[in-house]
């Protein structure tokens, strides 16, 4: 996979917050609480999440009415 194609699939926290409309705050209460999509952290304490977790914990969240 090039560097391209993954940074496609990495979403940084900024864009997942910009994307489910939340403030980072929250966010960051949200995996306090074991609660946020599964996050990357990199070495230097910035998160990633990957397009494919964040699909995947939306669809967890879905309503089944």
């Amino acid at each position: 996979m090039t560097v391209a194609a993954r940074s496609r699939t990495m979403l940084t926290l900024a864009e997942v917050c910009e994307e489910l409309s939340i403030s980072r705050s929250t966010f960051y209460d949200w995996r306090a609480k074991r609660r946020a999509p599964r996050c990357i952290k990199l070495p230097n304490g910035d998160l990633r999440i990957r397009r494919g977790d964040l699909e995947h914990w939306l669809d967890d969240r879905e309503d089944a009415a």
